[in-house]
């Protein structure tokens, strides 16, 4: 009979610890791994074993696009390399390479900045693969799509080539899908206001 009222006290407790901690230890671990300052954030660079840090760019808006290699919007790597060479005073250009949609970067890091450099001439900067939306989504892309920590508005990564400005002060200013063309008057307009 011991045994027996101990074992349910057990899983009693167990549930009731489960149950309980579930949803905060997620909230928490949200919280935890977000920044109210956007400068805070870093990503590892696509070519070496540096990081891209978004306090580097402070004074200048900066523009972050997830890119893919095999995508209907990939000609965008034109107009994102001719708007960082055009405008590289106003706005950092920073390509995040993303694999979430049909499988469309599939490759190795090394693949994506060769093919980077012999089909666009690609000198902006590329970051590591990341995720942009779902589990395991980058802290960078969690802050950019939750109004919580952005002040803007809640946002959805719904493909590839999505775009997001921050202005120079790191606050997050606008977001663009990817049917927006990176040298269109929109997108021009708001890194010239």
């Amino acid at each position: 009979m011991n045994i027996v009222y101990l074992i349910n006290f057990l899983l009693i407790l167990t549930a009731c610890n489960h149950s309980s901690a579930t949803k905060p230890t997620q909230e928490m671990t949200l919280n935890s791994n977000l920044t109210q300052n956007f400068y805070d954030f870093s990503i590892a660079a696509l070519d070496n074993n540096k990081s891209i840090n978004m306090r580097d760019y402070r004074g200048k808006k900066i523009l972050l696009v997830n890119v893919a290699s095999k995508c209907g919007y990939t000609s965008q790597y034109s107009d994102l390399q001719k708007l960082h060479e055009l405008h590289s005073n106003d706005v950092q250009v920073i390509g995040v390479p993303c694999n979430q949609f049909m499988g469309q970067e599939p490759g190795t890091n090394s693949e994506i900045a060769q093919f980077c450099q012999k089909n666009y001439n690609v000198t902006f900067p590329l970051t590591d693969k990341i995720r942009v939306r779902g589990d395991d989504q980058h802290p960078i892309y969690q802050w950019l799509t939750n109004k919580n920590f952005n002040g803007l508005d809640d946002f959805s990564v719904s493909w590839n080539f999505n775009k997001f400005l921050i202005d120079e002060n790191g606050k997050l200013i606008n977001h663009f899908g990817s049917n927006v063309k990176p040298l269109s008057e929109e997108l021009l307009n708001a890194i010239n206001s």
